[in-house]
């Protein structure tokens, strides 16, 4: 998506699709706020300033396979230095759906570890106060050291929202690795944050 246009046709077309704000954002790896401006702007109702965000296409890498086994080795590296420095094993590899299962299931492999995956409620769940599941179908998490793996953090309410889970699970969060972090900060939680890319905001 070279502009802004591309991204208000592509959140017009997710929402036309059914998907709720929280999906769009995910999808197009943006904050909610920002997935509101845009789907008001197309309404040509918006007056107000663009959120400050960055979108972030990763779908060249997400297209092969070949590049997602590579950029997971990468992540894996980053794991395994944190996971030193605390003498710990990884026991399980907990992939967010759903951008974060395929390089979680390539890392939890190469890592020789269990798998879990953490589904999401999406937006109403922020409301209720009801937050998403590991699934049964998977490894389980009660008393593990875990690492958690998804592809963006944009404001860390996913991030937080695991580790609070996997927590009340008995699980130990030991640390979240994703591909790009646009919140840039070191720690969430208590829990390192380690990204291959990081973006500062020079305001």
């Amino acid at each position: 998506m070279k502009d802004i246009e591309d991204l208000i046709q592509k959140a017009v077309e997710l929402q036309s699709n059914g998907l709720i704000t929280a999906q769009i954002a995910d999808e197009l790896n943006i904050s909610r706020e920002t997935v509101v401006w845009l789907l008001t702007r197309s309404k040509k109702e918006e007056t107000t300033p663009a959120p400050k965000d960055i979108s972030v296409n990763w779908s060249s890498i997400g297209k092969s396979a070949k590049r997602l086994h590579n950029v997971s080795l990468a992540l894996c590296d980053m794991v395994l230095e944190t996971m030193e420095k605390i003498n710990a094993e990884v026991d399980v590899v907990v992939g967010i759906a759903a951008n974060g299962i395929p390089l979680a299931s390539m890392m939890a492999y190469e890592l020789d570890a269990d798998l879990a995956i953490y589904h999401r409620k999406g937006q109403e769940s922020v409301k209720t106060g009801h937050r998403g599941i590991i699934s049964r179908n998977f490894g389980s998490v009660a008393g593990k050291n875990c690492i958690i793996v998804d592809d963006v953090i944009t404001t860390g309410s996913t991030s937080t929202e695991v580790i609070e889970q996997l927590k009340e699970m008995d699980a130990k969060p030991r640390v979240v690795v994703v591909l790009v972090d646009k919140k840039g900060v070191d720690t969430m939680h208590n829990v390192p944050i380690q990204s291959l890319v990081r973006i500062a905001r020079l305001d």
